[in-house]
């Protein structure tokens, strides 16, 4: 199936690893042209040039930065706009911050939490959305997560800000949508990947314990894949998804009750 990316350029942060990158190389292979940014420069540079031998270095861009920095995000919007064309697609993959347990988060770590999981989405959809909404065409997705659906016993910062995410992205739908532009959002289950969370935990003293763990609470009986969040992002982004906005996907196996 041809989902009509080709050609078509898309910004995806938090691109360097994981679902990231498992969404720069789904788009990719779609044909589209992909900037991409984070915050560690050596690593993003080193994926962009494994990339650019496969489909070409004018496939790819990069540039490092700090995404919660509203200034940082509308120069690099610009700047891509400046470099490789009017900005199609746009994708807010933000990471975690670090959160103790329970209700006792001090101020400095509630705000950080939320400025790392929220604000930063909020800052690069504005800035795509101010380019999109007057051409009349675009797609943003968020990636949230199924921690923002219902109470999962996640660190407080993480579900709060990825439910505030997945209400940002039925409020700017219904925005934007009349413009012609769609905003969607997918709810990531677990997935592993290299220097990732999960696979920390898999190989650590509890590793048996959390395998017994995703058999036991997902009905696929598996962890997800950076791949397989990259396939239901560059479809959600692509022309192919034209009557979708406003969603929030999940893709996590089942998990989701």
């Amino acid at each position: 199936m041809d989902l009509g990316l080709t050609g078509k350029v898309i910004f995806v942060a938090g691109a360097s690893r994981g679902i990231g990158l498992g969404i720069v190389e789904a788009c990719l292979a779609e044909g589209a042209r992909v900037a991409m940014a984070a915050r560690g420069q050596e690593k993003l540079e080193q994926e962009a040039a494994r990339l650019a031998e496969t489909y070409g270095k004018d496939a790819v861009w990069t540039r490092a930065g700090d995404l919660r920095d509203p200034d940082v995000v509308e120069s690099m919007i610009a700047a891509i706009e400046e470099d490789m064309g009017p900005l199609w697609g746009a994708v807010a993959n933000v990471g975690l911050h670090p959160c103790p347990p329970g209700f006792e988060v001090d101020d400095k770590t509630w705000d950080a939490g939320l400025s790392q999981n929220l604000n930063s989405a909020f800052y690069l959809a504005r800035s795509a959305l101010r380019r999109m909404d007057p051409r009349g065409e675009g797609s943003v997705l968020m990636i949230s997560s199924i921690a923002g659906l219902t109470g999962l016993g996640t660190p407080l910062t993480y579900g709060t800000s990825k439910a505030a995410m997945n209400h940002l992205t039925k409020e700017l739908a219904r925005i934007s949508g009349p413009k012609g532009v769609r905003i969607n959002a997918i709810a990531p289950g677990n997935i592993i990947f290299p220097d990732g969370e999960w696979e920390e935990r898999v190989n650590g003293e509890r590793g048996d314990a959390w395998k017994r763990w995703i058999k036991r609470e997902v009905p696929l009986r598996r962890f997800g894949k950076p791949e397989e969040i990259g396939s239901a992002a560059a479809f959600l982004l692509s022309p192919a998804a034209s009557f979708i906005t406003g969603t929030i996907m999940p893709v996590d196996g089942g998990q989701t009750r």
